[in-house]
């Protein structure tokens, strides 16, 4: 399995950069996950629920299947969040796993930055950012991709980014 991560500061733009780059890599037939990591509060269910009623009641993980899609709420009840190696190990066999934030991850990246953006950009503290996505001629040290030119982040990190250490 490939890793290619989008990182960046808040309202970047890193979801619509990820949706595309997914959208990009399942048109050419590869088979795609993602993980999006928040630092907020995250519940995909709703109270009054069949599921969200499961949960309560202190089940550990709920699987809410229906003939479209399944999820899988995983309760953490005090643990730890669970780290990157861990999801990724929980994921089906595809060829990429295109990740969404997890800036402080040692796997590759390409950093979305805007030129309003008032925070400095990630590339020059992190060396896993192996390409900018930007809309301003930004002084990364590497490859330097418009914003808008997803056909050229998918085919450099199809040709440049190796398969991680984990088979698929």
């Amino acid at each position: 399995m490939n890793i290619i991560g989008i990182v960046g500061w808040k309202n970047s733009g890193k979801t619509t950069l990820a949706s595309a780059l997914i959208r990009e890599l399942s048109h050419r037939g590869l088979k795609v996950s993602s993980i999006k990591h928040a630092h907020h509060q995250v519940d995909i269910d709703q109270p009054g629920t069949d599921s969200y009623k499961h949960r309560e009641a202190g089940a550990r993980e709920v699987i809410l299947a229906g003939g479209q899609r399944f999820a899988i709420m995983h309760e953490l009840r005090e643990a730890a969040e669970p780290a990157l190696e861990e999801l990724l190990a929980r994921l089906s066999p595809c060829d990429w796993v295109v990740v969404e934030g997890y800036k402080t991850h040692d796997h590759p990246k390409i950093e979305v930055h805007r030129k309003d953006t008032a925070r400095a950009p990630l590339y020059r503290e992190d060396a896993n950012i192996i390409a900018v996505a930007s809309d301003y001629d930004a002084d990364f040290q590497g490859p330097l991709f418009d914003v808008n030119d997803i056909t050229g982040m998918a085919d450099f990190i199809i040709e440049n980014v190796p398969p991680s250490a984990r088979e698929s």
